[in-house]
């Protein structure tokens, strides 16, 4: 496909993953609209062609708007829609199986079975699928390989899955974070808290700072850590994975911990996008006793 503006239809069997190709498009930087109501299709097709904002556009359309289905076959039947159709299927058998696990009905077997809705539908889409410029089944494909069949079809290289890398630093004191990915425990290092000058001080300060990254395994630890995120990182993206929390902790969240993820940032960004955070950092207790 070339880099002009593009015009996705996703359809295809109820179960077959259009949810997570509507996420995937939107990753991706598409425009997307689910179920468009069908007298409104006409105005948006005509807006998207004349705006200069939007560039990809992705209408996810399924039996919930039978009406909208027939008037796209008709613009593809006769040419006057210049978009390309993805329609996602998959085997019965798959499809009633993922309707037993999500213990959802099927919009066109309300008071029936599942296999009933099925090939109710089989028979409405049939017209759409004829015509589908591309045709994926997803009988055996998880969601992070579907994600990446369609970052492979439809980015052009434009986009990438993204990835957001957040390195945080905390205090074991105040409890682990809850969305940490991976938690390190810096609390073998020398604590600046029992250095009367850098006490009231944080790790943002350069003292601090400089006191933690001359303590004795401090350096050692940050080759051998760097490396070994070096080594895992790219295996979490490969994995599908879209964000990845590092966490630092220290016993108060204030000095080597704060001192460690700001160097683990400024290592990573130039390679991912990352923030870094510091939780605990204000949270200073009066009491002088520091395990």
């Amino acid at each position: 496909m070339d880099k002009k503006r593009q015009i996705v239809i996703v359809t295809g069997m109820s179960g077959a993953g259009k949810t997570v190709a509507m996420q995937a498009f939107e990753d991706m930087g598409f425009l997307t609209t689910d179920n468009l109501p069908a007298g409104l299709l006409s105005p948006f097709f005509e807006m998207v062609q004349t705006s200069q904002s939007v560039q990809n556009v992705a209408l996810v359309v399924d039996v919930r708007s039978l009406s909208l289905i027939g008037n796209i076959a008709d613009l593809l039947k006769s040419e006057q829609l210049n978009a390309d159709t993805l329609f996602l299927d998959a085997t019965d058998q798959e499809l009633v199986a993922r309707y037993k696990e999500s213990r959802r009905q099927h919009p066109l077997a309300q008071d029936g079975r599942v296999v009933e809705g099925l090939a109710k539908e089989r028979e409405i889409l049939q017209p759409i699928k004829k015509r589908a410029k591309v045709v994926v089944d997803t009988t055996d494909l998880s969601s992070r390989q579907l994600r990446k069949m369609l970052f492979e079809k439809f980015s052009n290289g434009e986009h990438k899955a993204p990835f957001n890398l957040q390195v945080m630093s905390f205090g074991f004191k105040y409890g682990l974070p809850l969305d940490a990915d991976i938690v390190w425990d810096v609390r073998f290092l020398k604590n600046p808290f029992y250095d009367q000058k850098l006490r009231d001080l944080t790790g943002l300060d350069q003292a601090v700072y400089d006191y933690v990254m001359a303590t004795d395994g401090a350096e050692e630890f940050f080759v051998q850590y760097l490396k070994l995120l070096e080594l895992t990182i790219p295996r979490y993206i490969t994995e599908g994975k879209t964000s990845l929390v590092i966490a630092v902790g220290c016993t108060g969240g204030q000095h080597r911990s704060v001192a460690f993820a700001e160097r683990i940032g400024r290592a990573l960004e130039g390679q991912y996008k990352t923030r870094v955070t510091h939780r605990d950092i204000e949270l200073r207790k009066e009491s002088s006793v520091r395990s």
